[in-house]
């Protein structure tokens, strides 16, 4: 159960993060650039430096707990 509901809120975390990228994307790309060569640069360089920069899981766990109280399960094996 505890792990079905840590799992949910991932899930919707990563979602939040990547709809951010393509926040941040959209506006450079339709507000700052100025040609196409700043388009493609603005179009594909912020979803990268958003790969490179991705929040750990050990971080995610914790903003989970903080916002949720939900903690992510322990690994019996």
């Amino acid at each position: 159960m505890q792990n079905d509901r840590y799992q949910s809120h991932l899930r919707m975390a990563w979602v939040i993060y990547a709809l951010i990228t393509l926040v941040i994307v959209v506006l450079l790309v339709l507000f700052v650039a100025q040609d196409t060569e700043e388009r493609f640069f603005f179009a594909i360089m912020p979803a990268a430096a958003a790969y490179v920069f991705r929040p750990t899981e050990r971080y995610l766990s914790k903003l989970i707990f903080k916002f949720t109280g939900v903690s992510r399960p322990t690994e019996n094996e």
